[in-house]
């Protein structure tokens, strides 16, 4: 265990320069050439067997440090996309340079502990995300758990997140003169604007947590015509897959019952990827809390809630999952901001990388040493999924 924090400084300078190549070349999702192949050089430089294209992506890798000995399998989940206009404002960058870091410093104390390591290259995480395949794929069926740590204004432990889904509505009328024939035309804006209506009116019955956010991408063409085509896109999200249906049901009536309303004819579609929710997995919160009060100064929360939603809520669906937070900005500093972009490229934001390296690494190992606290992980995974509830700790 002492020995962590010096490996960890021994590659700081390699991470510090894959966190800024990634932080000068921004990609979007689906087009991170460059940021994954600073990721796979790294790795194989360090021993790891990579596999790239992978499962259909060729911004996606699978790379592998095996011990060849007995022992349970760690990985860790990597993203490297960047927002279009802001860059890393969701600090991907940073988030990258962390998963990739702490696989190379357990690949360095594996080969005593036995087992392997793995760190997955999990591309557009912002545009519905990679790991959806990865989850939905056989590849994680002898992986026994997932770590990833996010940037973000505070240190905190995994919290559930939200289930997510997308609807896209599309209402087809008929143009007319807006000021000479108006009656023969069928608006399809009117239709958008009646759903909009429906849908607000649905917010003040749906359950806590849930959320229904969207914009009509396209409105017609000019003032003077009746539009005849118009295009709403939506995000629905719950804490729970089930109920996440429910309104998905609720706002497809609302999207019909406007078309009758409007007498035009509706088109309902999935425009991007939906998430899972994640499988909050409390024993595993508690080692992770352990490992991040020894390696980092400032406080650690337990946030029950975080009103977003992540591709790894589906990976925790399928093995038990950590999705934390490290704090790398003020409190208060919202992602998807320049502010936060530029935080990620702080002395503070570096220091706090290597620290929340260390305290993964340690949670690895714990993983692979200690048969009674996986075990109870584990325990509380199959019960999670099986009741679709947390399970508190007596």
């Amino acid at each position: 265990m002492e020995n962590i924090l010096k490996i960890v400084e021994e590659i700081s300078g390699e991470l510090a320069s894959l966190r800024k190549f990634i932080y000068n070349n921004p990609e979007i999702g689906f087009e991170e050439y460059k940021s994954s192949k600073a990721h796979i050089d790294l790795l194989k430089k360090h021993g790891f067997d990579v596999e790239c294209p992978y499962l259909g992506c060729e911004t996606s890798f699978k790379a592998v440090y095996d011990s060849k000995k007995a022992g349970r399998t760690i990985s860790y989940l990597s993203e490297y996309d960047a927002l279009p206009g802001i860059g890393h404002g969701c600090g991907h960058n940073i988030l990258g340079a962390t998963a990739t870091g702490a696989g190379i410093v357990l690949s360095k104390l594996i080969d005593e502990i036995g087992g392997r390591v793995i760190v997955f290259g999990t591309a557009a995480e912002e545009v519905g995300g990679t790991k959806i395949e990865l989850a939905r794929s056989d590849e994680l069926k002898d992986v026994d758990v997932a770590i990833e740590m996010h940037p973000g204004d505070i240190n905190s432990v995994t919290p559930n997140s939200l289930a997510l889904a997308t609807r896209r509505f599309e209402f087809f009328g008929k143009t007319a003169h807006a000021a000479d024939t108006p009656h023969e035309g069928i608006n399809a804006l009117d239709a958008q604007i009646v759903l909009f209506s429906a849908i607000n009116a649905l917010r003040q019955q749906t359950k806590d947590g849930s959320r229904i956010h969207g914009i009509i991408k396209d409105g017609g063409k000019a003032a003077n015509i009746i539009p005849d085509y118009t295009d709403s896109r939506f995000y629905a999200r719950s804490p729970e897959k089930k109920y996440l249906l429910e309104l998905l049901e609720k706002l497809e009536a609302c999207a019909k019952g406007a078309a009758l309303a409007t007498g035009c004819q509706v088109k309902i579609s999935e425009y991007e990827k939906g998430n899972d929710n994640t499988v909050r997995n409390l024993a595993f919160n508690e080692v992770l809390m352990e490992k991040m009060k020894k390696y980092l100064d400032e406080e650690v929360k337990d946030i029950e809630l975080n009103s977003g939603s992540t591709d790894a809520g589906d990976i925790s669906h399928e093995v038990p999952t950590l999705h934390g937070y490290f704090k790398i900005a003020e409190e208060g500093t919202p992602s998807h901001t320049v502010e936060f972009r530029d935080a990620t490229m702080t002395d503070y934001a570096f220091d706090q990388m290597k620290k929340t390296i260390a305290a993964i690494v340690e949670v690895g190992i714990e993983v692979l040493q200690n048969d009674e606290v996986y075990e109870k992980i584990l325990s509380e995974f199959k019960e999670s999924i099986k009741t679709g509830k947390i399970i508190p700790h007596k």
